[in-house]
């Protein structure tokens, strides 16, 4: 019987495809994209068809049968092999291990019992393509020619679209899909949230708008089935419109026509494990590649967007004001911790304002970025402070579940009844947490309806979108939250945001710290007063409590100056030769001591060198120890960038040839150094 050979992407550690014989009887041969179920040493596993060839370097007696083909599946297209093949080619990871994570779980099992089941499924849908939206609002002038330039662009036009929060973003994204959904019969449309917790309120929106187009949506809270069915629909044609997180941007979607990328300044664009991508980053390239628009909305974009639209490589768009008549930007007021010194964590200032808000029934967020009760325990006797065991971090109080829990290795500990160190048995919380501004609270406004919202209070399925629903119902008097609340929500009662011990950024050893900081300030001042002020309502009101009240950052916030802030942080990003004006790659090594982590990244730095490559000392992380292993890093940086993709290709060659027991991996524009 005739046979091919199939060239097989596995999801493997090592860069290398694996050759595998097939009978193709009757002429019949698989197709590149199609899956594969082959034998894998001892395993079988599933894995990709990326070449089909009558031949093989690979001599005969040592090829083995793939065991089937999913036919059933129609190929993934050349411009989805080629998207997951410059991710694998420039963030330096095997084709497989890129690939194959991004589909279903339930394509990559050995049965196809699911796939068949989802295939049914989606045949009965009896959903109308009709892209034709109800209930068209009518938009302000700014708000129409952005709308109008987005969905009328044509070819590869990469868009910022800069609008003040509230500005009517949302919308704007809407009307443009409903002129691209008119315009192309089959067109489909990507839609990216930097949260899931983002998604229902969108979605709701999406659904009222295009009753008759079949949404997708795609995040890692989805089951499997969901997920696998949800993949076909957009791989399949189906689903018009796609709406996700960062895992979206590698969705099978055949007919793709626009990307919009909302808040696309927020890092949980950046994936922080395994295949370390970009989302934004990628859906940028895949627009390139496709030769469609593209448009990143946000109300404090990241500095490389900023700077690409001020040296013209994208187009900007400003929606400079509220789009709700009457709704302006919120009053911005620096509380100095220094004169108005803070009783439980709250200036006699903020608890006034909190108190007028209640007598008006209007509704107050506290913002604080830090869950649990406390930071840490100590003793006022002999110094002991509540450390973790296994990391270079604090155990943190968390006084309802009567626990300490640290955040970074998830070891849980009870409370101790008194110090292990001196037996004193009067310990005391240092710091705050959002578990014990709410028991401040409750203690001030006994009466108040007070709700918190972190991860902690909302780890069961669906409770964050049960809590915020509560909130919109305006069953909430005062809502405690940590950066879960800070974006995208639309609280009409909302006249009032508290924001509390933000000062600790101003700190960080992270060169990028100060750009989330005004990130975060911004998007959460914007929760407030985005309805229409009524005649006699308070002015919405933002009130950061603060000991360097003289800063700097605080005055920009103040008067919601982005275009000075952005602009001075890259004239210090040029003169410090920082990103986007330089290219970076982190190298990381892991031990179970420090000094063997460090070991190995000193024989990294010396097995290679470039002239056009600066390769720095190795250090400890900041967080150097997690969950009883050490770590350690060295950045390696270039002007070039075509110049680093060069070297770290042959570096990484040469990191493989090392014999060492150390785990190391190697991430792309990192964002945390």
């Amino acid at each position: 019987m005739p046979q091919c050979i199939l060239n097989i992407a596995l999801d493997t550690p090592l860069n290398a495809c694996f050759d595998y014989r097939w009978p193709c009887a009757d002429g019949a041969r698989p197709q590149v994209g199609q899956l594969a179920l082959v034998p894998f040493g001892r395993r079988e596993v599933v894995g990709l068809i990326v070449g089909v060839a009558d031949t093989s370097t690979v001599p005969a007696d040592k090829l083995k049968d793939a065991l089937a083909v999913r036919g059933q599946l129609a190929p993934l297209s050349p411009q989805w092999l080629a998207l997951a093949g410059f991710a694998a080619d420039y963030y330096q990871r095997p084709l497989g291990e890129v690939a194959l994570p991004g589909l279903p779980k339930n394509l990559r099992v050995l049965t196809t019992v699911a796939l068949d089941r989802a295939i049914k499924k989606l045949a009965k849908d009896a959903s109308v393509h009709d892209g034709t939206p109800l209930d068209m609002p009518r938009l302000n002038e700014a708000q129409q020619r952005a709308a109008d330039a987005i969905g009328g662009a044509r070819g590869f036009a990469p868009t910022l679209l800069y609008g003040v929060t509230g500005s009517g973003k949302t919308e704007v994204y809407l009307q443009a899909c409903a002129q691209v959904l008119a315009r192309e019969a089959d067109g489909q449309i990507l839609i990216l949230v930097p949260e899931i917790n983002l998604t229902p309120q969108l979605e709701g929106n999406i659904r009222a708008r295009f009753p008759g187009v079949m949404l997708a949506t795609l995040h890692s809270s989805l089951s499997e089935g969901e997920r696998m069915l949800h993949w076909l629909a957009a791989h399949e044609g189906k689903a018009r419109i796609v709406l996700g997180t960062r895992l979206a941007i590698l969705a099978s979607l055949p007919h793709l026509q626009l990307i919009v990328i909302d808040e696309e300044h927020d890092p949980s664009y950046k994936q922080q494990e395994g295949l370390r991508y970009s989302a934004r980053d990628l859906a940028v390239w895949r627009a390139w590649q496709l030769g469609i628009p593209i448009v990143l909305g946000s109300a404090t974009p990241s500095l490389e967007s900023w700077h690409h639209a001020q040296s013209g490589r994208y187009r900007k768009l400003e929606l400079r004001e509220r789009a709700v008549k009457n709704a302006v930007l919120p009053r911005v007021k620096l509380l100095d911790m220094e004169r108005d010194r803070p009783k439980d964590g709250l200036t006699s200032h903020l608890v006034a304002a909190l108190k007028l808000r209640m007598e008006r029934g209007e509704q107050s967020l506290l913002f604080l970025n830090r869950r649990g009760y406390s930071p840490v325990i100590c003793c006022e006797s002999c110094g002991w402070i509540s450390n973790c065991t296994r990391c270079t971090s604090f155990m943190v109080l968390h006084k309802p579940e009567h626990r300490l829990r640290c955040h970074h290795c998830s070891l849980e500990l009870r409370i101790p009844r008194h110090c292990p160190t001196c037996g004193n048995v009067d310990l005391q919380p240092l710091g705050r947490g959002t578990q014990r501004v709410e028991e401040g609270l409750q203690q001030l406004f006994p009466e108040a309806r007070i709700l918190r919202i972190d991860a902690d209070s909302t780890r069961r399925k669906g409770s964050a979108q049960a809590a915020f629903d509560s909130v919109h119902r305006g069953e909430v008097d005062i809502l405690i939250g940590t950066q879960m609340v800070a974006k995208g929500h639309d609280f009409k009662k909302l006249t009032l945001v508290g924001i509390l011990n933000p000062d600790t950024a101003l700190f960080s050893q992270d060169y990028r710290a100060s750009e989330r900081l005004f990130a975060q300030l911004m998007q959460v001042a914007g929760r407030a007063g985005r309805a229409a002020q009524s005649e006699g309502g308070s002015v919405s009101e933002v009130l950061i409590q603060t000991r360097y009240a003289r800063h700097p950052l605080y005055d920009a916030v103040v008067n919601h100056d982005y275009d000075h802030f952005a602009g001075a942080l890259l004239e210090e990003r040029a003169q410090a030769a920082l990103p986007p004006y330089l290219f970076q790659a982190l190298l990381r090594a892991e031990a179970p001591e420090l000094a063997t982590a460090i070991a190995f990244l000193q024989a990294a730095q010396a097995c290679l060198a470039h002239p056009a490559i600066t390769i720095n000392d190795p250090i400890p992380m900041s967080m150097t120890r997690v969950h009883n292993v050490d770590r350690a890093q060295l950045l390696v940086e270039s002007a070039s960038r075509p110049a680093l993709q060069a070297f770290l290709k042959e570096w990484l060659a040469a990191l493989r040839d090392m014999k060492s027991r150390v785990k190391w991996s190697l991430e792309v524009d990192p964002l945390d150094i």
